[in-house]
């Protein structure tokens, strides 16, 4: 049997990133690794569910990483879409608004979009 662990996504600066996943998305802190060069931070929703999101950083790496068309995205539902869609719109994070599908897409602070779902998708 084979179980879905984790995504990950590089980032520039951790802390900043940490704070966005926090007050965008509800996401904390699971467990960590630090390394020579590196840091790994984990992060986990409050349902405690088992999947998990990878934040990366290496202390190498200076410029933005290329995320090519933006193609691939994170999917996150929600609950409380009308909600949600006010935080975000107060962060000033959303960068795409699909009305007709009723989803809209946020922005991390190195470019990565992540789409955010109501509880039931009507298409």
């Amino acid at each position: 049997m084979i179980k879905f662990d984790h995504n990950n996504i590089n980032v520039l600066d951790l802390e900043r990133s940490k704070k966005f996943y926090k007050e965008a998305l509800g996401l904390t802190e699971v467990r960590h690794i630090d390394g020579e060069g590196f840091k790994i931070v984990f992060l986990g929703d409050e349902q405690g569910s088992e999947h998990l999101l990878e934040l990366t950083w290496l202390a190498d790496r200076k410029e933005p990483y290329n995320l090519g068309d933006n193609e691939f995205h994170l999917a996150f539902r929600t609950d409380d879409f009308d909600a949600v869609h006010a935080k975000h719109e107060e962060m000033g994070c959303i960068c795409y608004e699909n009305t007709a599908m009723g989803i809209y897409f946020i922005v991390d602070p190195d470019g990565y979009w992540l789409e955010i779902l109501p509880p039931v998708l009507n298409l």
